[in-house]
């Protein structure tokens, strides 16, 4: 019979050789909108659409799962039925990014301000301007209205998907 003492550090030690055996998922790293690329809550295209895009990765899933808006990532990101793990979500810097036609200038988006209710229009509508800086948030709120925000601070019936519907006259 093995002695207790002996049994429990053969079983740590085990398991953390068999824990160094398996690598790490690496981080990923933020893709760029290939043409053809769609929301995968509506299939919009997105570069069809102006305003900020996202993407969000999922622990376990190689390719991002692109949304046309932020407020199509806010929703899904907030709503309580959500269980798979996010591993990274980016938005793009709307102090760098063209607004007609947004491409690249990614960043981690729970480090970024948001500007809510201003007058620029995402692709659906209403959204939430995304800038990695508090002060280019705070120069476009002053240059289009709106209410600056950090990530944590949107709540749920913020991100209102029936913003698009709503305000779009041609739907």
């Amino acid at each position: 019979m093995i002695p207790r003492r002996h049994f429990l550090l053969f079983a740590g030690t085990a398991a953390l050789l068999s824990a160094c055996g398996r690598e790490a998922e690496a981080p990923p790293t933020p893709a760029e909108i290939e043409a053809g690329a769609t929301c995968d809550l509506d299939g919009m295209l997105l570069s069809d659409y102006p305003g900020p895009k996202a993407q969000l990765h999922y622990r376990g899933d190689k390719q991002p799962h692109w949304f046309c808006d932020t407020v199509e990532m806010f929703a899904t990101m907030l709503k309580p039925e959500q269980a798979r793990p996010i591993q990274a979500v980016f938005v793009q810097d709307m102090a760098q990014a063209d607004w007609d036609q947004p491409r690249g200038h990614w960043f981690d988006a729970r480090s970024g301000f948001y500007v809510r209710g201003s007058t620029r229009p995402g692709s659906m509508g209403p959204t939430f301007a995304s800038f990695r800086s508090p002060a280019d948030a705070q120069a476009f709120a002053k240059l289009h209205g709106g209410q600056v925000l950090r990530f944590a601070e949107v709540t749920p019936e913020m991100a209102d998907l029936s913003g698009g519907a709503h305000h779009d006259g041609r739907m």
